[in-house]
């Protein structure tokens, strides 16, 4: 397929540094978004590292058939299913042993969302609350679910709308990279489109802005990716930025065809 992918971070209006990372590795068709915590500058580390070790992988991985994985493969899931969660469970636990054994990243942890494309599907890996989008044919779909507090009170409770609004923990998240040695990886199958733009982002994102008002703009700018990212970041601020907002838009421009 052919793609075209943008990204951006922005500090945001109250915190004092970027803990945010995104990395758009095009060679091997891999993008993704990384939302740290930690005192000090920890929360930047762990997030640069989850970004870093998981393109790393790839690169080890792409021409060498004699790498030895570091973990056993599901055989149930298809060969880049099993590498991208691979390449992610290694990134959780050098985040941890950094964590274990350095003085001032003591409890560093980071989320991790990614997307990579193969020649006519796609793999996402996902740990923790930020996200990633599809929009097709005018419609935006959340295809990550959140692996928050808020979230696994939803589906024990049944929230209603206004529970969920006054939640007083909406932050706190259950699944994150480097809070153990071992992590549990979401891996989603996904088939692109032509036309399809799917979004990833921090939660610095969506805690500012509605899926309903993301959908209006992604709709508004269309193929302009840049204008997009932009865009969502500027509005993000506008409805008080409190948190480092990061946007990555990958389009689809064409499939090949079968």
């Amino acid at each position: 397929m052919k793609l075209n992918a943008v990204g951006l971070t922005d500090i945001g209006l109250k915190r004092g540094h970027n803990e945010d990372n995104y990395l758009l590795v095009d060679d091997h068709r891999l993008f993704m978004v990384a939302d740290g915590m930690g005192g000090h500058n920890a929360g930047e580390v762990a997030s640069r590292l989850a970004v870093e070790t998981v393109a790393g992988f790839f690169d080890e991985t792409t021409d060498d058939d004699d790498v030895t994985w570091p973990y056993r493969i599901d055989r149930g899931q298809p060969y880049e299913a099993n590498r991208f969660a691979t390449a992610v469970k290694l990134a959780n636990l050098r985040i941890h042993e950094g964590s274990a054994n350095t003085a001032g990243q003591k409890g560093m942890g980071t989320t991790l969302v990614g997307i990579h494309f193969n020649r006519r599907d796609a793999v996402i890996a996902h740990v923790g609350d930020s996200r990633v989008y599809r929009m097709r044919n005018g419609s935006l779909s959340m295809l990550t679910e959140d692996h928050s507090l808020l979230n696994d009170y939803i589906r024990m409770k049944d929230l209603s709308p206004e529970e969920i609004q006054n939640f007083p923990h909406k932050n706190v998240i259950v699944r994150a990279l480097g809070m153990r040695d071992s992590v549990q990886v979401d891996v989603i199958l996904e088939t692109p489109q032509a036309g399809d733009i799917y979004l990833l982002c921090s939660d610095g994102l969506t805690g500012m802005i509605e899926d309903p008002d993301i959908e209006r703009i992604m709709r508004a700018c269309g193929t302009d990716l840049d204008a997009c990212t932009k865009h969502l970041i500027r509005v993000a601020n506008e409805n008080g930025g409190v948190d480092n907002i990061t946007a990555v838009l990958i389009h689809i421009v064409s499939m090949d065809p079968a």
